[in-house]
């Protein structure tokens, strides 16, 4: 897919994960919103990947180390035909499969995750093994940023530059607010970009709702041999629904029928004005 062509599919996504918050009542909802543009680059143009093989050898790795914005990949495995489409209308429902977090039970999931500050060492381990195994592979792993508070990320960060894992790329989704608040009040991180570099980490800062910014630095790694890429994700919480935008309620807010129908009147103006380009 071009670049416009992918905006126009991360608006349908955004479209498609709102309906299915609101249809189960729950779910991370700003989040989401705000990853949905990195998971499209991933998914649609960046990664190697076989839905009707999903257990393929050489396949590309992803794990969502930020498991709870999980609603934005399951709308994306579903388009991408991992599982049918209809089963979204089960969200977290009683005995469904699509949970509130990654379940490696459901097809192109390959770790269950949500546990914060997990992920990036299991990725480390992927990475290694792919190394070790002589395969072609790369992992990576979205992080949030107020999950970077967690002691085992820096840990699993020490490794990564240790081992010299340049398939090894991790994600910051670097939205700057967190469930209770401004991530720079409840933990400070900045200067963030400068804390991965030290820990001997190749960083790139992009514009992390912007496609074109986006493939950029995700289509160049490894772009420095023997060293693992740090893609810090600048991005909206909340991106797209200009009232969500920002404001650290929809960190898990379901929106009401009102709202949604807001919402998608605002995304599908924009997709028919993306479309339009596209044509």
């Amino acid at each position: 897919m071009d670049t416009k062509t992918l905006q126009v599919k991360a608006a349908q996504i955004r479209m498609d994960l709102l309906r299915m918050i609101h249809g189960a009542k729950t779910g991370h909802t700003g989040g989401s919103l705000s990853n949905t543009d990195i998971l499209t680059a991933l998914y649609y143009r960046v990664m190697k990947l076989d839905p009707a093989n999903p257990k393929w050898a050489d396949r590309d790795r992803f794990i969502a180390s930020k498991g709870h914005s999980v609603e934005s990949l399951w709308c994306i495995l579903a388009d991408l035909g991992f599982f049918p489409k209809e089963d979204l209308a089960t969200f977290s429902q009683f005995g469904t499969k699509l949970i509130g977090h990654p379940n490696n039970k459901v097809p192109g999931i390959e770790m269950n995750t949500g546990a914060l500050g997990h992920g990036l060492a299991i990725s480390v381990g992927m990475a290694l093994a792919a190394k070790r195994d002589g395969k072609a592979y790369r992992v990576f792993c979205l992080m949030g940023d107020g999950e970077q508070a967690e002691g085992s990320v820096w840990e699993a960060a020490m490794a990564g530059a240790f081992y010299k894992l340049d398939n090894l790329i991790g994600i910051v989704d670097r939205n700057r607010l967190q469930i209770s608040g401004s991530t720079e009040e409840v933990m400070g991180l900045d200067p963030l970009d400068e804390k991965w570099a030290s820990f001997g980490w190749n960083v790139v800062p992009v514009d992390g709702n912007d496609i074109e910014s986006l493939l950029g630095a995700l289509e160049a790694v490894p772009s420095v041999q023997g060293k693992p890429t740090l893609v810090m994700a600048n991005t909206v919480k909340g991106k797209g629904v200009s009232f969500a935008e920002n404001v650290p309620h929809w960190h898990h807010h379901v929106p009401s029928d009102e709202e949604l129908k807001s919402a998608l009147i605002e995304l599908s103006a924009g997709l028919q004005n993306q479309e339009g380009q596209v044509r």
